[in-house]
């Protein structure tokens, strides 16, 4: 089971039509963002499926980041530890 969680409005499959598929996901637990061409190495891809990947990167940092941030905050000497876990908002 993956710790990652893909973004669902990504769906950019390969030019060729042979199957190839991009995802990006973000790891809830702490921030990394994971970029993967399934199914081969490589992608052809459409310039507007290309502009969809770059978007779905951009949203996937974003989100990255304030995982990243709220995890500094909660290890930060003197903050609150027993509070609620962070949860994936997908």
């Amino acid at each position: 089971m993956s710790a990652y969680s893909s973004d669902l409005d990504l769906n950019v499959s390969d030019t060729t039509g042979n199957g190839v598929e991009v995802d990006v996901a973000t790891n809830p637990l702490n921030g990394t963002v994971r970029l993967s061409v399934l199914w081969t190495q490589e992608i052809y891809l459409h310039p507007d499926d290309a502009e969809r990947v770059a978007q779905s990167l951009l949203r996937a940092a974003e989100h990255g980041r304030h995982i990243a941030e709220a995890r500094s905050v909660k290890h930060l000497p003197g903050s609150d530890t027993t509070g609620p876990s962070l949860s994936d908002p997908s």
